[in-house]
């Protein structure tokens, strides 16, 4: 069997370094034709060393001026600045690309990747809430496939492949609930972004981390469903499911219910995804039961951690309201990581600016990226009025 080429969008991130881990692991079966980044150059480097690639992307100007001479006496192109990654997403010799670039920064590269006919494993979910009709418009057109990669929708394409759509009654997601489980909004004021960030079951980078304690990534997570499965909301639910054992859930007409259990570990649905519609080896630890002890469910408290209610909302309002809940979210987190405001004010923000947009229909690229800029615009105001009426913020709460 020949070495399939593969394109990894966002190396360096939490999803990216796992890739590289696999592929480095089932080399001779696949292999890294190109490699892109934002500005982790010295992650980006050890990468090349141990891939191999022909061409790697730099999107930061400065870090691609400073790494560029050292990428290059790899043997390796070096294509730097904020297209670079489209370029690579559609570099010759590729038949699969991991689209695993963190946030609305990845929309443009995974459209790059599927206009040049490349079958695309989605880390990357924003492209779905932000631009879901565009996205799924061009890979029916050319012909090629969106394998999610997400632990808890890898879930559902599994138990789903082969099934009449007819047949499903309900798919269900599960989340961990974040560290802040059982919490309430007064004791979550004083959360810092250091505790945000270190979640109790996964390994992920700040942004999403920040999202799983808010529960805006299972709102976004429920919006990236809608088009990879075509359910409607009012038959996707989530569901707290601490141990993170049991990825996702499919109820059928007939009551039955199928899910995928396994170990949390990225590596897992990233192999899976490469290697479809083949199961590769075995890379993660096997997932003993017994040891587990027990699986507990239990419905998410809104109430306290409203985000996922409002992505719900967004998805109920359709157009471009995904794309602008994804922004004022974005630009939401990154305020509470600069310690501008509180955990609990990141709804705050993202309620504000939802309730001040009026949906227009998201069927081309300008619109979408359109109403993303003018979320962060107002975003941001969210966030000034916000610090000033609580007269800021420090490092340890208020």
């Amino acid at each position: 069997m020949a070495e399939m080429g593969i394109v990894i969008l966002g190396s360096t991130g939490s999803v990216g370094r796992q890739a590289v881990d696999v592929i480095e692991r089932l080399q001779g079966r696949f292999r890294a034709v190109a490699l892109a980044a934002g500005r982790d150059g010295a992650t980006l480097l050890e990468q090349v060393r141990r891939l191999r690639p022909e061409a790697v992307a730099l999107a930061d100007p400065e870090a691609g001026r400073q790494w560029a001479p050292h990428l290059e006496r790899e043997g390796v192109r070096v294509l730097v600045g904020p297209g670079a990654a489209e370029e690579v997403a559609a570099w010759p010799g590729a038949t699969r690309v991991l689209s695993a670039i963190t946030g609305a920064a990845g929309l443009r590269p995974t459209l790059s990747a599927l206009r040049a006919g490349r079958e695309v494993a989605l880390a990357n979910k924003e492209s779905l809430v932000v631009a879901g009709e565009l996205v799924t418009r061009l890979a029916a057109e050319r012909g090629t496939r969106l394998l999610p990669v997400d632990s808890e929708h890898s879930a559902l394409f599994q138990c789903l492949e082969g099934r009449d759509p007819a047949e499903v009654e309900r798919l269900i997601l599960t989340a961990s609930g974040g560290p802040f489980r059982g919490w309430d909004r007064r004791r979550l004021a004083a959360v810092t972004p250091e505790e945000a960030v270190h979640h109790p079951t996964w390994r992920m980078g700040a942004k999403i981390s920040v999202d799983s304690a808010t529960l805006m990534n299972k709102g976004l997570e429920v919006i990236e469903a809608y088009w990879l499965f075509g359910l409607p909301a009012s038959r996707i639910d989530v569901l707290v499911h601490p141990q993170s054992i049991v990825h996702g859930l499919v109820e059928f007409r007939d009551g039955a219910v199928a899910g995928v259990l396994g170990v949390p570990d990225m590596r897992q649905p990233i192999e899976y995804a490469l290697c479809y519609p083949e199961r590769g080896p075995r890379l993660v630890r096997r997932l003993d039961l017994a040891s587990v002890g027990s699986l507990t469910f239990e419905r998410p408290d809104t109430d306290t951690f409203p985000c996922l209610s409002l992505a719900y909302e967004a998805l109920k309002a359709g157009g471009t309201a995904p794309a602008v809940l994804n922004a004022a979210n974005e630009e939401a987190v990154g305020a509470f990581l600069a310690r501008q405001i509180s955990l609990p004010a990141i709804a705050d923000v993202v309620a504000t600016v939802l309730a001040r947009h009026r949906p227009e229909p998201a069927d081309t690229l300008d619109r979408v990226l359109a109403a993303d800029r003018w979320a962060r615009d107002e975003a941001r105001r969210a966030v000034e009025a916000i610090g000033a009426r609580a007269g800021g913020w420090g490092p340890t709460g208020r």
